[in-house]
């Protein structure tokens, strides 16, 4: 039987070698069908999600990153939301307020849901690479891309 899945933060191990072989293996065989071997000897397939979660997860550990793993489900304080969206928490206030990510109330304190603020970084960033690429796209129109000019004198 499964538990209630936690957060969890799991932190890369002393030893790189055997995660770096782990790592490397796994990079190898990006799309292949994987097998656990369970502890009996029994092999399970693994659904591909679940390996490519596997190999995103030894990847990051062997470059020595510490990665979180929670549900979508997980309940977040506004500075844990301001602190995974990289912004203040006054700003990420301001946002709940003008109703850019649904929160609810806990008394006095705002709570959001994980799948809320991934979904707001989510549109973030493809507004942000659309507005991008509209600039790109008028400094084209407008023969920017044309001109090379000599960098300047620097102090």
């Amino acid at each position: 039987m499964v538990g209630i899945l936690e957060e969890r933060t799991i932190l890369p191990p002393q030893e790189h070698l055997r995660l770096d072989a782990v790592a490397r293996l796994l990079a190898a065989h990006p799309t292949r069908q994987a097998k656990l071997v369970a502890p009996s000897g029994e092999l399970i397939e693994l659904p591909s999600e679940v390996y490519r979660a596997l190999r995103e997860v030894v990847e990051a550990l062997s470059q020595g990153l510490a990665i979180t793993i929670a549900p979508h489900n997980t309940m977040l304080t506004t500075q844990e939301a301001a602190d995974l969206l990289s912004i203040s928490r006054p700003t990420l206030v301001r946002l709940l307020d003008e109703g850019e990510i649904p929160h609810s109330m806990r008394g006095r304190h705002r709570r959001l849901l994980l799948r809320d603020v991934m979904e707001y970084q989510d549109c973030s960033r493809a507004e942000r690479r659309v507005g991008l690429d509209e600039m790109v796209a008028e400094g084209e129109a407008s023969g920017q891309y044309d001109t090379i000019e000599p960098p300047g004198q620097s102090r």
